[in-house]
């Protein structure tokens, strides 16, 4: 909404208008709302989806009624639809940094976490495949229901093991109760302090952190955007955004939801439509200004290149930036082009068939 208020104030000869539709995180809703979006209210751009099955009930409804999902939240890859803008990173440009930055300043023996659905399975299956390719050690993998808090046992198996490092792929209410609970074995025994053992995150953000509080301090996260980065462009951006009602809430969520609206905004600007064809094919050849950058949608998988920003949590609800990224990284949705070996001379080719222990 403060994309479109930004959009809107500079007078162009169209107008952005918003048709809010919310599934209230039910699933079950998602592909009935966004066939009512497109067919009774002539909605042929949508913003939206947070978990990959959520997007995936979306996909063939956008597909059907020749509409376009801009989906702004960072996703475990292997899927490119000609009816998807992917405007965040998919696992070369996020899971693969962490891990390249994690290893060699905390070890290569990790317990891996995840909500027991995509998200988790794949994100997990890469981090495995990189492990055993730098010669580490999965100390165990376990996944859980979406929302559940009952997590006793994977703090006992932490406790048990002693990983380096452990990589939560947890979501939502399940990641806060985990995070909690291991600050907690922390206070008890300072062997498993965050800045000893750390727990790594490719989807853990600012306001989520604000859930959290000091519980997740010295934990990381890898990310395209944080509030903090350095820069006047990123702060007129978020002094903008608060004089349009945000404030905490800035996150990549955040900025990527709002690069969504540029890019159609820009699309249509230089279409002079919004129809769907025109639009795509403006953002594939144009580059637009955004919080993620100047971006420009890859034509062959419909994803953008992105940096790797890698931070370190706060207690005050912010990151330090531990690495910033000097460059993009261009997108590889299925893993064709990307090394998993993170020593030169050793390891497969990308793009082959891999075997995963």
């Amino acid at each position: 909404m403060a994309a479109i208020e930004a959009v809107n104030a500079h007078n162009l000869p169209f107008e952005l208008k918003p048709v809010p539709a919310d599934p209230g995180g039910n699933t079950d809703r998602y592909a009935g709302l966004c066939d009512d979006l497109i067919v009774r209210h002539g909605v042929r751009h949508i913003v939206g989806c947070t978990t990959s099955w959520s997007r995936k009930e979306v996909i063939p409804v956008v597909e059907k009624r020749d509409a376009v999902l801009w989906y702004p939240c960072v996703y475990e890859g292997f899927e490119a639809s000609d009816r998807v803008v992917y405007v965040a990173a998919c696992a070369n440009q996020h899971l693969v940094p962490l891990m390249e930055f994690i290893m060699p300043r905390f070890g290569k023996r990790a317990i891996l976490l995840g909500s027991n659905y995509i998200w988790g399975w794949e994100t997990n299956r890469l981090a495995r495949e990189m492990l055993h390719a730098a010669d580490g050690e999965v100390l165990g993998e376990r996944a859980i229901a979406i929302g559940d808090t009952d997590i006793g046992h994977l703090i006992r198996e932490i406790e048990a093991k002693k990983p380096d490092f452990i990589l939560n792929n947890l979501i939502g209410e399940s990641s806060y109760a985990f995070l909690k609970a291991y600050a907690e074995l922390g206070r008890r025994d300072p062997d498993f302090r965050s800045s000893v053992r750390p727990v790594v995150s490719c989807n853990f953000y600012e306001s989520e952190l604000e859930r959290v509080g000091l519980d997740a301090q010295d934990n990381f996260t890898v990310s395209c955007y944080f509030r903090s980065l350095p820069g006047e462009a990123n702060r007129t951006f978020v002094e903008a955004a608060r004089t349009r009602g945000a404030d905490s809430g800035i996150s990549a969520f955040f900025a990527q939801s709002y690069a969504s609206i540029l890019l159609i905004a820009a699309g249509i600007a230089h279409a002079g439509t919004d129809a769907i064809e025109p639009v795509l094919a403006a953002a594939k050849t144009h580059a637009t200004g955004t919080p993620l950058g100047d971006i420009i949608v890859d034509a062959r998988t419909n994803h953008i290149a992105l940096p790797a920003h890698i931070g370190r949590a706060r207690g005050d609800g912010g990151f330090d930036i531990v690495h910033q990224a000097d460059h993009a990284i261009q997108p590889d949705p299925f893993m064709a082009r990307t090394y998993l070996q993170t020593s030169a001379d050793k390891g497969q080719q990308p793009g082959f068939l891999r075997l995963v222990k």
